[in-house]
């Protein structure tokens, strides 16, 4: 592969390793936001002192997937990420609903951190300093930045998302070796009593929201050093980091806050957000407590950043593919999507302006129906990307039954049923029960048939198009991957 982009609509081939990409995906995850809002959450309304087995279970079924995953991807290399795999399993008009949803989901997800990266910024800065700045501005000010960012190249926002992701790692790590001094890690936390303490599948469902993000290895193979190799090791990578992170952090707190009566300190602290920062200001002190609020800070821009690059390459795929205008395929000379880089933007922008206008809380409103939404449909993506995994090699009749029937298999059981959870529970993952915000799992329906009908209309009016889907959309190529090279790049 070339390493300058061969035309105006290629990304910047051989470009990220291994570390690069799970940097990226760990910064999506933001660590320190997913203690901050998903642990708390997930003890205070989920099993509490049991959530710590919450996390590591949720490893454990999108592992499985993995393996099938991992196979998947040897022989395949796309910016679409998983609805290129949903194409290839259950044909031309799934993986247009796959990819109408996962662009539907990432483009909420990015206006959900716009408002909460401009809440929590204008609380902590004015809490720090006395400035006053209206929470829109932040946030606007925020995805300019990483507008600007995302535009010098993917690379580039990788080494800046490692740099977040250190900082915001040491500090997990400093609190969680304090409390094993001090306290020390309570092994009941694994116990019966407490795993099936509270609600264990709103625990495994909340759980499940700390991984978001994983996903995004497959976006950006086309991008990487030797896909076939580096996105199967990266995702695996980024799963088991996620889970050593969150579980044993959250272990630290539960048994920072005690097994038994962690539930009621999560509740206790639940409207504020502050159980991680009242537990590390008591551990390590105030000082420590101040430097994990700015961390938050960085931590949740570092999630936009990481969100608005994985928006637009869902854009730029789908301009590509010729499903949405063409014009979104365009790239820089760095090889980082250009139209769609500022469509994505624009769009996470200008909605958000939407609720500053009409003065909704950003974090009782904007924030809940965003991500909420955003969290229901990467999780629908990810297990039609394991549906389809199963279907492809068993209509391939592959012969190695375990990595690409009996393991994708069980992940795909497991991501239903966290599906299932997301729709009934949606008042929880939401953290609303305004009738606006419960209704949006809605548009999963509308995805679904307007996928279906504008399908239709692809085959018999724009043939062209259609049959491209099965070609352009994700560049299978079995040979190449049996022969170890890279699939061709470029279009």
């Amino acid at each position: 592969m070339s390493d300058t982009p061969t035309s105006a609509t290629t990304l910047r081939a051989n470009t990220l390793g291994v570390f690069a990409i799970v940097f990226l995906v760990l910064a999506a995850v933001a660590p320190l936001t997913g203690m901050v809002v998903v642990a708390s959450l997930t003890v205070a309304l989920g099993n509490g002192g049991g959530a710590p087995a919450s996390f590591f279970i949720v490893a454990v079924i999108l592992l499985l997937f993995a393996i099938g995953y991992a196979q998947m991807s040897k022989q395949l290399a796309n910016a679409g990420g998983f609805y290129a795999f949903v194409v290839k399993g259950l044909g031309r008009t799934g993986g247009l609903i796959a990819g109408l949803i996962a662009t539907i989901g990432y483009n909420f997800f990015v206006v959900g951190t716009i408002g909460t990266s401009g809440f929590f910024m204008e609380t902590i800065i004015k809490g720090l300093t006395g400035f006053d700045l209206n929470w829109y501005v932040w946030g606007l000010l925020s995805i300019a930045v990483c507008f600007l960012m995302a535009r010098r190249g993917v690379d580039f926002s990788s080494k800046i998302l490692g740099v977040s992701l250190v900082l915001e790692t040491l500090m997990l790590v400093v609190f969680d070796i304090s409390v094993l001094v001090r306290t020390g890690f309570d092994v009941s936390a694994f116990g019966p009593t407490a795993v099936f303490s509270g609600s264990l599948p709103i625990g495994l469902l909340l759980a499940a929201t700390g991984y978001l993000g994983f996903e995004a290895t497959a976006l950006f193979s086309e991008e990487a050093k030797k896909p076939l190799k580096t996105i199967p090791r990266a995702t695996y990578s980024a799963i088991i980091a996620i889970g050593i992170i969150l579980g044993v952090s959250t272990w630290a707190m539960v048994s920072a806050a005690g097994v038994a009566q962690a539930q009621n300190q999560g509740l206790k602290h639940l409207a504020a957000g502050d159980l991680l920062f009242a537990l590390i200001g008591q551990y390590l002190g105030a000082p420590f407590a101040i430097i994990a609020e700015i961390l938050l800070l960085v931590s949740l821009f570092a999630a936009m950043l990481a969100f608005h690059n994985s928006a637009t390459r869902y854009l730029y795929s789908m301009g590509r593919a010729r499903i949405l205008p063409r014009v979104l395929a365009r790239t820089r000379s760095t090889g980082a999507p250009a139209v769609a880089g500022l469509v994505q933007a624009l769009f996470g922008a200008v909605v958000a302006g939407c609720f500053a206008l009409a003065q909704l809380s950003p974090i009782g409103v904007l924030v809940p129906a965003m991500l909420g939404f955003g969290t229901l449909a990467v999780v629908v993506l990810q297990a039609l990307a394991a549906l389809s995994i199963v279907v492809w090699f068993r209509r391939a009749r592959d012969p190695r039954w375990w990595s690409t029937f009996i393991a994708p298999g069980l992940g795909f059981l497991g991501l239903a049923s966290i599906v299932v959870l997301a729709i009934t529970h949606f008042d929880v993952v939401a953290g609303s029960n305004e009738p606006v915000i419960l209704s949006l799992p809605v548009l999963l329906l509308v995805a679904v048939v307007g996928g279906v009908i504008y399908g239709a209309f692809l085959r018999k009016r724009k043939p062209a198009v259609y049959d491209a889907l099965a070609t352009d959309l994700e560049k299978f190529n079995v040979h190449a991957a049996e022969e170890g090279r890279d699939p061709v790049p470029g279009f």
